[in-house]
């Protein structure tokens, strides 16, 4: 094999490697000799087949082997010797009209291999980068607020013979129907609606106000246009409805013995769940506020030179998802008050950012071997499954069989675990905020986004 370097500019290379046909003309025939030994082949004893009559047969289909493996094994060696990270696998460049020549084994293999390298670059020292943790303080007032409002969702129903109104539970039975005909999923013998709740489609529970137990109605109503069930989107439908019981929420004392019927020991153990989920919801938005400082101070440090199709394929991501959200919300480029060009400049920059803080957090977690272990990626992959009920076992699969899924899912646990071990090490400040400071500053940060 020999290795020619013809470009090296910047962060691109491109080496040209020939191997003579002599040294594929060995594979090929090391090849036919284990074949040879293994071919059962019809009117020939087992390990009697003339190589001739194997190469005639085999060779072509040999030949297309033997450089599919070459190629892949000397790309490989070539960019070991020279000690360098392609950003990307190396695009291969084989003439066309040599290819019959070389699978003849009348012809050198010559072919070129380009790709971009990644950039070297110092790592800033941690304990230099200050941060401000803005931390919200749960007063017990703000427990107590959720602990009602729990109480009020589960409040007993106590059944009256006035009219419905606001706030009461509907109990009755509906068949739907579209152009006359009932739709699947679209009767129930009992169902039970909160009026005002919200849960069924609009125009729906504005027309069961003022309906009593034995009523019977029709109600008119169109599906949203973009309803999930596609059949159903945009639809005008009709509902026969017959009113079974009007119940009129009645008042959930807020004691321990309300919190036995949640399923807990006592209210004191009540008011600790959800003081727990009320720091848990700001304490995703003090990691969100956290995280958005550390990457802005790594990427006013660093400055350098991006691998050109790296870069390219990231902001064709980005690209893609702006055309996908300007066409879903059928805006345009006027409306925005910006011309396609000028996007394109502003979200190349994203795009730059990303590439530029992802090479820069991955460097950091190779050079203090931070990993994702096999039970944090089982974990995040049996996550993703139960977002996709009724389809569990095909979705794993997927994941299963996909490296380049399965990466998706991996990205993001090593980022956050680069992130946790880089805030170990950097100052950081606690500052006692309220929650409608912390909330400003996460939508502010939304809106910069």
């Amino acid at each position: 094999m020999q290795v020619t370097e013809t470009l090296s500019e910047g962060l691109k290379r491109e080496l040209k490697i020939d191997i003579p046909a002599g040294d594929l003309a060995a594979k090929l025939d090391d090849y036919m000799a284990d074949l040879k030994s293994k071919a059962n082949i019809k009117g020939f004893r087992p390990g009697k087949v003339p190589l001739a009559h194997l190469k005639k047969m085999y060779g072509r289909q040999a030949m297309a082997e033997i450089l599919s493996n070459t190629i892949q094994e000397t790309t490989q060696k070539a960019v070991e010797e020279r000690s360098e990270r392609p950003a990307l696998t190396p695009e291969i460049d084989l003439p066309e009209e040599d290819a019959e020549k070389i699978m003849a084994g009348d012809a050198d293999l010559s072919f070129k291999m380009t790709y971009d390298i990644l950039p070297s670059f110092e790592i800033v020292d941690f304990a230099g980068i200050e941060i401000e943790r803005p931390v919200v303080e749960i007063a017990e007032e703000e427990v107590d607020e959720q602990v009602s409002q729990i109480a009020k969702n589960n409040a007993p129903f106590d059944a009256k013979d006035g009219a419905a109104a606001d706030g009461d539970r509907v109990t009755m039975s509906y068949l739907g129907k579209i152009d006359g005909e009932p739709f699947e999923g679209g009767a129930d013998e009992n169902g039970m609606l909160v009026l005002g709740s919200g849960q069924f489609i609009p125009g729906f529970e504005e027309q069961l106000v003022g309906v009593k137990a034995g009523d019977e109605k029709v109600i008119e109503v169109s599906f949203p246009e973009e309803y999930p069930a596609a059949h159903l989107a945009g639809k005008a439908a009709t509902f026969d409805i017959v009113v079974k019981e009007v119940a009129a929420p009645g008042e959930a004392k807020v004691d321990d013995e309300f919190a036995k019927n949640l399923g807990l020991e006592s209210l004191d153990k009540l008011k600790e769940i959800v003081r727990g989920q009320i720091e848990g919801q700001f304490g995703q938005m003090t990691r969100q506020r956290v995280k958005r400082q550390l990457l802005d101070k790594l990427d006013e440090h660093y400055s350098f030179d991006l691998p050109e199709k790296l870069l390219n394929s990231e902001f064709d991501v980005v690209w893609r998802q702006v055309e996908e959200d300007m066409k879903r919300n059928e805006k345009t480029f006027e409306d925005e008050e910006t011309t396609e060009e000028e996007a394109k400049a502003e979200y190349r920059k994203i795009a730059e950012r990303r590439v530029r803080l992802g090479l820069v957090l991955s460097e950091i977690g190779e050079q203090n071997n931070i990993q994702v272990t096999d039970e944090e990626l089982q974990r995040a992959l049996y996550d993703r499954v139960r977002q996709f009920p009724g389809q569990e076992q095909q979705v794993f699969e997927f994941y299963k069989n996909n490296q380049q899924a399965l990466a998706s899912l991996r990205a993001p646990i090593y980022e956050e675990k680069v992130v946790d071990f880089m805030l170990e090490l950097a100052k950081v400040t606690d500052k006692t905020v309220t929650k409608e400071e912390l909330e400003k500053l996460v939508a502010e940060e939304e809106d910069e986004a």
